[in-house]
């Protein structure tokens, strides 16, 4: 049998252990002494390994941070590296399915996690069974690496390489397809400011999710009902306005978006404030918030706004909230492959009359050549299985597992021109594109084995 055909085999396995990872939710909580990064994390790894277990792969559980499964022999070893923890999910968020629950309609799988990046693993599981099927000799150790916490900070990869070591040849399953060669760096920074006229604010669930709901909480006569009616309709932007007592709560509705991607999003926060600007309000964080960041996300209120031949830096505010007078939001900052941090960390305005911004933490850009044996492996296992000879490598805003590992680039799981709402209400990935997805790493695997 081909490669194909074996896969087409494992439907209704790969849905059920898709099914059993969703179910688990595996964001990252308060840590215990066997559970560094929570029990939801914890409990995914251990199920996962199960399944790698029951295929007959040699099993390894990094002290609870990160596991792996093992087939093939030799000196060498090729890595598929992949995450089980998700951003959180909640039903009140506007999930239309419960995001703990897998839900089939019409060849469409909703769930935290069926693209990013549970069902990217079960498909990886299914495609090393194809492998094994096949019954080939297998020169190269094979093994699929399990993190737990890649969506805050990719700390189970650290302690893995220290560890372990690197790969000599892998992929992430956590990018987009034709093959990711690039990803630019990342700077993640607090602002700090101070308010007078707003009594609450909340908006956003992570830093590198764009805020999809905020929330703020003023005093009543404060500003203009109809201007602020007016910007949102113009803006076409959802809102309400709860009254209690002597105040009023603003709920605005954004898009949300991978905060690597701001542009497939509208920050809530954003406009949020700039609403409340734009009808009077007076408060010196909405001043600041409003000259800094407005709704754009290419930084030129924060005099950073660059760009290269691969694509421009960008800015998302993923959470903002508020601690008496003090209001603090983070940032993350994607900038260009061809840049440094210490390049755009130099012309960032970070001292403002009224606010600052620090930055917490860095992460340089990650860049291999097109015709590199890595890359050109993979762009062939993905031509040869899609037949797709037009698309081309990519730079990505986001950060993968290839930055915390050598010989690591993102390989999948999105395919062109398809929206999963990855970090979203309704996140979702069709059976069919599952399934594609195994073949297309199986076809990778056997291409590694030729270097």
């Amino acid at each position: 049998m081909d490669i194909k055909s074996i896969i087409q085999g494992y439907r209704e396995l790969l849905l059920k252990r898709l099914d059993t990872l969703v179910s688990i939710p595996s964001v990252m909580s308060t840590p215990t002494e066997d559970a560094p990064f929570g029990i939801g994390p914890k409990q995914a790894l251990l199920e996962a390994l199960k399944m790698l277990e029951e295929d007959g792969m040699r099993v390894c559980n990094v002290d609870n941070y990160a596991g792996y499964g093992e087939i093939g022999e030799g000196l060498q070893t090729i890595g598929i590296v992949g995450h089980l923890d998700v951003v959180p999910a909640e039903k009140e968020d506007g999930w239309d399915y419960p995001p703990f629950m897998l839900t089939h309609k019409d060849n469409m799988l909703y769930g935290r996690g069926v693209s990013d990046d549970k069902g990217a693993m079960v498909a990886s599981m299914i495609a090393l069974k194809a492998v094994q099927d096949l019954q080939i000799p297998l020169t190269k150790k094979i093994r699929l690496i399990l993190g737990t916490n890649e969506e805050n900070g990719s700390n189970c990869m650290k302690y893995y390489v220290k560890k372990y070591g690197s790969l000599d040849y892998g992929f992430t399953p956590d990018g987009d397809f034709p093959i990711v060669h690039g990803e630019k760096g990342r700077i993640f920074a607090q602002f700090h400011s101070k308010t007078e006229n707003i009594i609450s604010i909340q908006g956003g669930i992570a830093s590198n999710v764009v805020c999809g709901k905020c929330r703020i909480t003023i005093r009543k006569n404060s500003y203009s009902p109809k201007k602020l009616n007016d910007y949102f309709l113009n803006e076409n932007i959802a809102y309400e306005i709860e009254e209690q007592e002597d105040v009023q709560v603003l709920t605005v509705w954004g898009q949300a978006a991978h905060g690597s991607t701001p542009q497939r999003g509208k920050n809530a926060i954003s406009y949020a404030l700039m609403g409340l600007s734009n009808a009077g309000f007076q408060d010196p964080f909405v001043e600041f918030y409003t000259s800094i960041f407005g709704v754009s996300y290419l930084g030129e209120g924060l005099g950073i706004q660059m760009e290269d031949d691969y694509g421009p830096l960008t800015v998302n505010v993923g959470i903002v909230s508020q601690q008496g007078q003090e209001i603090v939001g983070t940032m993350d900052i994607r900038f260009p492959v061809t840049l440094t941090s210490k390049q755009v960390i130099t012309e960032m305005k970070t001292k403002h009359a009224l606010g600052y911004i620090e930055v917490l933490k860095v992460s340089e850009s990650l860049f291999y050549p097109v015709d590199s044996p890595l890359v050109s492996a993979l762009l062939t296992a993905y031509k040869e299985v899609t037949h797709d000879e037009q698309a081309k490598p990519l730079i990505l805003g986001g950060s993968t597992y290839a930055k915390s590992m050598n010989n690591v680039v993102a390989f999948g799981c999105s395919f062109p021109n398809r929206n999963y709402h990855i970090h979203d209400v309704n996140e979702c990935v069709t059976v069919d594109e599952l399934l594609l997805q195994a073949e297309i790493y199986a076809q990778a695997i056997l291409e590694l084995l030729k270097i």
